[in-house]
């Protein structure tokens, strides 16, 4: 659908992954991305990630494609170009993503380095910001520190921005996220900081949307929904359903969630779904998929009405 507004990201995440590997990988390993091997052969994606996979330097991040290992350079300008050629309506500029476990040292070289990507990159978006008219918010970074998050804080609400993102390490858990969202969130009431949205990147679990929207974040993005679905783990009312567990192979006739009205839950039973994953039929993929999609707008339209309503 082209009538409504979509938001695109730098890729940092993704090109900082190669390195640290997924938020889940990095806070196992403490942000030393290690690969397995099968039969003393490396893993495929030996040769893009890992400690070496990614090159940091003042002026822009090089790493391997992962389809032929050939050197890409992505700079806080060609980020920032690459999404009004999309054509985002929100666009986020391209910051460094250290892992959780990093020293205090490390982490603020990061921030001011991700602050001078990010000024580089409002001035690239405001060369025709008005002629395009797409929007960019800023990325406040500083992992669960209270000083190095208030500094970001405060340095980045100086400069133009649309809004205001929370991006970097966000705790390790949800009651990190939650503790750092009491104390953080304030900061964005103070003065005109009030009147621009707050964004929150990579979070949309039940529990956290709830904390998050509580709290005064006004939006959320993150593959959670969609990547639950593929892995046949259903979001329903009453908490995930693993479709994939044999109690679900005799589910005849009964919907994902009662009161869904997905155009999955509307013409498939649990059973046959199960039957679509354990057979690996790709359908099985977008079916859950579209039910998880539909569960998060719903939730989404329930909270945006209690806000209207006075209740949150």
């Amino acid at each position: 659908r082209t009538d409504r507004p979509f938001i695109t990201d730098s890729g940092g995440f993704q090109v900082f992954s190669l390195k640290h590997g997924s938020v889940k990988e990095s806070l196992a390993s403490r942000g030393e991305l290690k690969r397995s091997t099968v039969k003393n052969k490396p893993h495929w994606r030996s040769g893009i990630t890992g400690s070496n996979a990614v090159k940091v330097t003042e002026d822009h991040v090089i790493f391997k494609s992962y389809r032929d290992g050939s050197k890409v350079i992505l700079s806080p300008e060609s980020s920032i170009q690459a999404q009004k050629d999309i054509g985002a309506d929100i666009i986020i500029p391209l910051d460094e993503l250290p892992p959780h476990h990093i020293d205090r040292g490390l982490l603020a070289e990061s921030v001011e380095r991700s602050h001078r990507w990010e000024a580089r990159s409002l001035m690239e978006h405001l060369k025709d910001s008005r002629e395009r008219q797409q929007a960019i918010f800023c990325v406040v970074h500083g992992g669960t520190d209270v000083e190095l998050r208030t500094r970001s804080i405060d340095y980045l609400t100086t400069l133009p921005w649309d809004g205001y993102a929370i991006g970097g390490s966000l705790g390790n858990g949800r009651d990190e996220l939650r503790e750092l969202l009491d104390w953080m969130m304030p900061l964005f009431n103070i003065g005109e900081r009030s009147s621009k949205c707050r964004h929150l990147l990579g979070i949309a679990d039940v529990e956290s949307v709830h904390n998050a929207v509580e709290r005064g974040v006004d939006t959320m993005d993150s593959s959670y929904p969609t990547k639950l679905g593929r892995c046949g783990t259903l979001m329903t009312k009453n908490g995930l359903i693993r479709i994939k567990q044999g109690k679900h192979s005799k589910s005849h006739g009964m919907k994902i969630d009662e009161d869904c009205e997905c155009s999955t839950c509307s013409h498939y039973d649990r059973s046959y779904l199960r039957h679509l994953f354990k057979a690996n039929e790709p359908v099985a993929l977008q079916l859950a998929t579209v039910h998880n999609l539909h569960y998060m707008n719903t939730l989404m339209s329930e909270l945006r009405q209690q806000i209207l309503s006075g209740k949150i």
